[in-house]
């Protein structure tokens, strides 16, 4: 059945997929059984957070599991009872899970760990596929806290039953765009109720500051500006968490010789040229943003004492690490240090040097920039956080609601774990504004950030029966090694993460008569069009034998086709056999990875077109009618791409879609490229040949 656009969110507000259970399956010798002789029950004084864990846990019984197990307070109750309690002398970030034969107890550290206790046995019946638990005691503790997200539901969106999705991720706080009091990019917003909301999940909200600082903290006014601005902000919203800065967003007018000294935005002329040219101060170390800090931290703090301020040095990850070190010993101590996981980084493909992008899995990471500023923190004795999309979501491909490359992922995780270990990494953003999306990626995360450590290759195997089912885990398994490796031959160039990773299989061919087209985007899209993503792809060397690296990366690109188009077909043969119940959602892993193996040749075969097109006019004759006729059977090729990629996308509206830039490769879009393609093999490219 054909979903519209958005109807994606129709299943998000489902929590608890229905009818999980196998009712083949019956408890071991070391097991209990759940049936409706038991209760759930919570203390008299019980907050908001543990009602709300109590009637999720009653909800997933009914829904998943198809029993009632009804919630009482624990002074009426007797029986076979599920305990939610609270012990505040457990470690920070902790619960303990106690099973015996007429008691399960939830007992976190808080209300909020006391919740994630229920959220976690859901999660080992789920594993099991039956209401069933081991006999067991166990004291988990989350190794990352926070851990933030922006919405993968819409930007800046965040309704009810996506709350709850969140939480049960074992993901512990919101991420929201601030550009005033209650405003958005998207416009109006209450913050306070958002705030509220989330709070009643167990969740932080924290601001992502799009706030303009247009003093210096020398200016005579800066304090009374910034009392304005950001005391303003935590007067009228004091419930949020902290607060985000990271240097395009957070730049101000600095006095550092290596800058303009003027911010981006007012950097234009009368004439809409630059005023000065040269590095904005968002994108530079600047010696003087702990000053800057601790002038707004006195502001901040003055309403918040316990504001987090996140300061994420990701614009600079590019400079000399001598700067860098610079700045980061001067930061005043309160402050938390962020900086991004895997980018900045060269690394070696088919004897050429590759230089790592942003928000990749191409490279597990850490990456060079990482690591020094983790040194750098631990030696300044700063907290340390990092930007690691370990929510799923990458800008490999912009459209697409998770990466399913386990095997990559894991490395991923246990770099994470050893700078937790060497340098005291203790919170994640784990997505920027594509957002988090639940998925087995996102759940085999939750696994890894626990301790005590677990077999992550064993959760996946079980992940993959849960999906799948037991007897085709293992091929399942073979079809997610061909994908992990297939994401490390995803080379992250700019011209491919802006281009046709960014947008997906819609991304245009353009030869020369569209060279300014605008990519149609809707008017409350707030990165649509083109504002991130050229459609007229950027060619690179202008001469035929500095194309080396270009054809690494051709190469490359056809593994990821390979290695995608492997997996699919593994998966392929597995859907007939799945029962009924399973069948939809495994078919939308296997639609997701069909969909990045076309992404993939979409890539190819702009990187095959462009490199024509850019010797095209410099051809004649015979040479320039062969060209014509290679960039037209190129462009045919490519509108089989497309025109598959339809049915994709129509059977799941997650496809094609990023909450920041809305929609970019739907059916409109491919159908709007293709039209384009058409006009490009059946008029534009003719006009080239020479008689």
């Amino acid at each position: 059945m054909k979903e519209l656009n958005y109807q994606f969110r129709q299943r998000l507000s489902i929590v608890h997929k229905p009818n999980r259970r196998d009712p083949e399956k019956k408890p071991t010798d070391n097991q209990i059984e759940f049936d409706s002789s038991w209760t759930i029950t919570l203390p008299r004084d019980a907050d908001v957070v543990l009602k709300n864990a109590c009637r999720d846990l009653e909800d997933y019984f009914s829904a998943s599991m198809g029993i009632s197990v009804r919630v009482t307070y624990e002074d009426e109750a007797c029986g076979k009872q599920i305990v939610y309690a609270i012990d505040a002398t457990l470690p920070e970030y902790s619960y303990r899970l106690t099973v015996t034969d007429e008691k399960v107890t939830l007992c976190g550290q808080n209300s909020r760990f006391a919740a994630q206790a229920g959220y976690f046995i859901e999660d080992l019946m789920n594993l099991d596929e039956a209401p069933v638990l081991d006999r067991q005691e166990i004291t988990r503790t989350s190794l990352f806290n926070p851990r933030m997200i922006h919405s993968g539901y819409g930007l800046d969106m965040f309704p009810e039953e996506y709350l709850r999705h969140v939480a049960h991720a074992g993901i512990s706080a919101l991420l929201v765009f601030v550009k005033d009091v209650d405003m958005t990019p998207h416009g109006y917003q209450d913050f306070n109720d958002l705030c509220t909301r989330a709070a009643a999940w167990g969740l932080d909200v924290y601001a992502y500051s799009y706030l303009v600082n247009r003093r210096h903290p020398d200016d005579p006014d800066a304090e009374e500006f910034y009392e304005n601005l950001y005391g303003r902000l935590f007067d009228r919203c004091p419930y949020f968490k902290g607060i985000i800065f990271v240097g395009e967003s957070c730049e101000f007018p600095s006095k550092d010789r290596h800058t303009t000294g003027i911010i981006r935005k007012e950097n234009i002329g009368p004439d809409g040229k630059p005023i000065a040219s040269g590095i904005s101060p968002g994108w530079w170390p600047c010696t003087d943003y702990p000053q800057w800090l601790n002038m707004v931290k006195k502001i901040i703090y003055k309403r918040r004492p316990d504001a987090d301020i996140v300061f994420w040095t990701y614009n600079w990850g590019k400079v000399w690490a001598n700067f860098r070190q610079q700045l980061v010993q001067a930061i005043p101590k309160d402050i938390t240090l962020q900086a991004t996981y895997e980018m900045c980084t060269y690394l070696e493909r088919g004897g050429t040097l590759h230089f790592t992008t942003d928000y990749t899995l191409f490279f597990e990471g850490p990456g060079m920039y990482f690591s020094t500023e983790a040194i750098f923190a631990r030696d300044s004795g700063l907290k340390l956080y990092s930007m690691t999309n370990t929510a799923g979501r990458t800008w490999d491909i912009g459209v697409i609601p998770y990466v399913p490359a386990p095997y990559q992922w894991m490395k991923r995780y246990e770099g994470m774990l050893k700078a937790n270990r060497d340098f005291g990494l203790c919170g994640t953003m784990d997505g920027h504004h594509y957002g988090f999306t639940p998925s087995f990626i996102s759940d085999l995360a939750k696994w890894a950030f626990y301790s005590p450590n677990v077999d992550l290759d064993g959760i996946l195997h079980r992940l993959a029966a849960r999906d799948f089912t037991a007897e085709s885990a293992d091929k399942v398994c073979d079809a997610y090694k061909e994908w992990s490796e297939g994401i490390t031959h995803l080379i992250s160039t700019n011209s491919d993460q802006n281009g046709p990773f960014r947008m997906g299989p819609a991304y245009p061919f353009i030869l020369f008569e569209n060279a300014n087209i605008k990519i149609p985007s809707p008017f409350y899209a707030h990165f649509g069009g083109n504002k991130i993503v050229e459609p007229n792809y950027k060619t690179r060397p202008a001469k035929l034998e500095s194309w080396t690296k270009f054809d690494i990366e051709l190469a490359e690109f056809r593994k990821v086709v390979e290695h995608y188009d492997r997996g699919v077909a593994i998966l392929e043969e597995i859907l007939p056999t799945l029962p009924e119940r399973k069948r939809e959602d495994a078919e939308r892993i296997v639609t997701l990875g069909r969909f990045i193996a076309n992404t993939a040749r979409t890539t190819v075969n702009v990187k095959e077109f462009v490199k024509r097109k850019q010797h095209l006019l410099d051809t004649h004759g015979e040479e320039r009618n062969r060209m014509v006729d290679e960039m037209i059977e190129i462009c045919r090729r490519e509108e089989i791409n497309a025109t598959n990629c339809i049915p994709l996308v129509e059977f799941d509206s997650m496809l094609g879609y990023e909450p920041s830039m809305e929609y970019m490769s739907d059916r409109e879009h491919l159908e709007w490229k293709l039209a384009l393609l058409r006009d490009v093999i059946e008029k534009e490219l003719p006009s080239y040949y020479e008689k």
